[in-house]
């Protein structure tokens, strides 16, 4: 038989079908999807993070109870205009009686105690997160992108200390104190992550306490051998410094563990980590991450939570994989809890004699709070005005 006769025989019906255009489109969808699926794994699992989670151990979060029972003590806040600037971020009185705040910019604002007579002492160029000042006058900055700084009173700008040693650069100076005796006391909160490489302090401090390899340090800077030394290491996120009323101890906030510790200021290159009597831990557990630590009235210090604590952050500590999965989503999903307005006072034994609550986070993230006769200045990493209560 022919081809041409086979062909016939077959007929229309004994040919095979051909496909429909709707489940060719189908497939190539579910491909799509299937590809796309693959890709956010792949990213998900795969994408390089600057940071290598460790595991830890944390505690669980204990919520508002006891001295921290929730309250609004700290709703309604008064505020003075700071004008185009915002986050002031740490606020003290100089020896001239002036309200200095430092801002986001890397503007330092003087200023009367109303607010009154507003001016610009200095722009850094970085961000000021801490300040204090020394027998002269200057102005002593923990500046996170130059290092250690001194401003003198007509604004000019000094670098006195960036490094530790040579091959140690200060990544992230934080917080400062000045002893009686001179020396400079200030934090690099992180040896891992500089904000002036890693997007600003933010996002370095993300880096940092999810990574929690606690490389964060207390420094101590001498002015007359203009040298720096370390004075305790093995913090998670070492942020607030204070002096205890005696000169003998320094008190610092860990950010990454939620607590504050207590140190004999005579220490030298301690690794608070492997357990030493010159450092013990003073408060543990907060309900939140604690920031700045500034020195009040009557024996006080007060203590600055920039925010609550969030549960699931904490079921993440055991499991250092997932919180390098979370490295690679939006930064705003990550698990840092919600805003909450919250300071309190401690004494040097660590008893909560006060404690001012803002559950609405109206005036967002507070980093600490500043205690004259008068008034209650409220820090602020991101409000657009300096808040404050009467006293």
């Amino acid at each position: 038989m022919s081809a041409a006769n086979t062909g016939a025989a077959r007929g229309p019906g004994l040919r095979p079908p051909l496909p429909t255009q709707h489940g060719s489109a189908g497939r190539r969808l579910a491909g799509a999807i299937a590809l796309v699926v693959a890709a956010a794994v792949a990213y998900l699992c795969l994408w390089p993070v600057p940071a290598e989670p460790v595991a830890w151990v944390a505690p669980t979060p204990p919520g508002y109870v006891g001295p921290h029972a929730a309250n609004t003590r700290l709703a309604g806040l008064h505020t003075i205009a700071i004008g185009t600037e915002y986050g002031p971020e740490h606020i003290a009185f100089g020896p001239d009686g002036k309200l200095y705040a430092a801002m986001t910019s890397g503007t330092l604002l003087r200023m009367d105690a109303d607010g009154g007579q507003r001016e610009v002492l200095a722009r850094t160029g970085g961000r000021v997160l801490g300040f204090d000042f020394d027998r002269q006058g200057r102005l002593l900055a923990a500046d996170a992108m130059r290092g250690l700084l001194a401003i003198g009173t007509d604004g000019k700008v000094e670098v006195l200390a960036d490094h530790v040693g040579p091959d140690d650069p200060i990544r992230y100076a934080n917080s400062v104190v000045v002893a009686p005796d001179g020396t400079v006391y200030f934090t690099d909160a992180s040896g891992r992550f500089a904000p002036s490489q890693w997007g600003g302090t933010y996002e370095a401090s993300v880096l940092d306490i999810l990574e929690q390899a606690a490389t964060g340090r207390v420094l101590a800077y001498d002015p007359v051998a203009r040298s720096t030394h370390v004075v305790a290491r093995g913090f998670s996120f070492a942020n607030g410094l204070a002096l205890s009323a005696d000169g003998q101890s320094l008190f610092v906030a860990e950010t990454g563990r939620y607590r504050v510790w207590k140190l004999d200021l005579a220490a030298r290159d301690l690794d608070v980590q492997q357990g030493t009597p010159q450092a013990r831990v003073l408060l543990d557990n907060l309900p939140g991450y604690p920031d700045n630590l500034m020195r009040g009235r009557e024996g006080r210090i007060w203590v600055g939570l920039f925010k609550p604590r969030n549960p699931a952050a904490d079921s993440l500590a055991q499991h250092p994989f997932l919180r390098k999965l979370l490295l690679r989503l939006p930064r705003a999903w990550l698990p840092l809890g919600q805003p909450y307005g919250h300071v309190f006072a401690i004494t040097e034994d660590g008893r909560v004699v006060e404690d001012l609550q803002d559950p609405t986070g109206a005036y967002p993230q507070t980093t600490g709070a500043t205690e004259t006769a008068q008034r209650l200045y409220i820090h602020s990493l991101h409000a657009p005005a300096i808040g404050w209560l009467a006293r």
